[in-house]
């Protein structure tokens, strides 16, 4: 019986996904059928054992490979607590972690980049959903020193609902440098042609451009960014524990130790690399940047406590 209801739940929230996937990106009914799962996921909360995975949840308004409805599904477990979000390297609303819940859930944005006209097109993109609370868009280029300071003057410190990082750059430096806000949620873009045990980023340099490297011509970005056991060991370390990932394999979720553990329960790194994407990534692109300059985390942390 406890296994029909548990079906039946579940059969609910998956036929309510389905329904939003690929919906229109704003408008009364997508807020509707996005409030309707909220209060779906908040009804399952009392009986964790019986809570879909994030592969059971994903659905795309804004996003390409599930994003959206994993992170709607994660704050349906733990709830929307200060509405506040940060995306660095953000310019765009397709494809955008944040964009979906700025525009349907009142979230309010800060949104970092050093594209400038990428940035000014997200604005006017924003301002055509007519957002309650549109983000603000600021170009600039992001660095180490200047992170802490760039988000503090624009009043953003303190406790945040999300934090997403998808800089194809010095990701890894960025997040290690990152002191002046303490997101509830993580959604980091990891170089899954690393594989899930080369804890490796590309070298720190304030003026990283992927674009200076010929590897990255053509559209696979081969050459930047940082495998996920990178930001495993800089996570972990303060709190927050890996829950998943995205459909293909590239973005992954980190929730903070304190919120909601018997419902979102930590997964292992290499259940991060099972799609189609990942091997061909790392069997065919990898090969290319093997002998490359990478800087192995492990040892930069290590150094710091000797």
């Amino acid at each position: 019986m406890a296994a029909d209801v548990k079906a039946a739940t579940l059969g609910r929230a998956a036929k309510l996904a389905r329904a939003i996937d690929h919906m229109p990106p704003a408008g009364a009914e997508v807020r509707l059928q996005q409030l309707q799962l909220l209060m779906q996921y908040r009804g399952m909360r009392s009986a964790p054992s019986e809570l879909p995975g994030l592969a059971d949840v994903r659905f795309d308004i804004f996003t390409p490979d599930g994003e959206d409805g994993a992170l709607l599904y994660i704050f349906g477990l733990i709830g929307f607590s200060s509405r506040r979000c940060v995306d660095i390297g953000g310019a765009g609303v397709t494809a955008s972690n944040t964009a979906n819940l700025i525009v349907n859930h009142d979230f309010q944005g800060l949104v970092l980049d050093g594209n400038e006209h990428g940035l000014a097109r997200t604005a006017r993109a924003y301002r055509r959903y007519n957002t309650a609370h549109a983000p603000q868009c600021v170009p600039a280029w992001i660095t180490r020193d200047n992170v802490n300071d760039l988000l503090a003057e624009h009043g953003v410190v303190g406790e945040i609902d999300l934090l997403s990082l998808d800089m194809d750059g010095v990701d890894w430096w960025i997040l290690d440098a990152l002191e002046v806000v303490d997101p509830r949620v993580i959604v980091v873009e990891y170089q899954d042609i690393l594989g899930p045990e080369r804890a490796w980023t590309v070298p720190y340099r304030p003026d990283f451009n992927f674009r200076e490297y010929p590897v990255n011509d053509g559209g696979a970005y081969d050459y930047c960014g940082a495998g996920l056991s990178s930001f495993v060991h800089v996570l972990k370390p303060r709190g927050y524990r890996l829950v998943g990932c995205n459909r293909a394999g590239y973005n992954a979720f980190f929730v903070r130790s304190d919120e909601a553990g018997d419902m979102l329960p930590e997964v292992g790194v290499e259940s991060c690399f099972v799609s189609p994407w990942n091997r061909y990534g790392m069997e065919h692109r990898f090969p290319r940047v093997a002998d490359m300059d990478w800087t192995d985390v492990t040892e930069v942390l290590t150094a710091r406590v000797r």
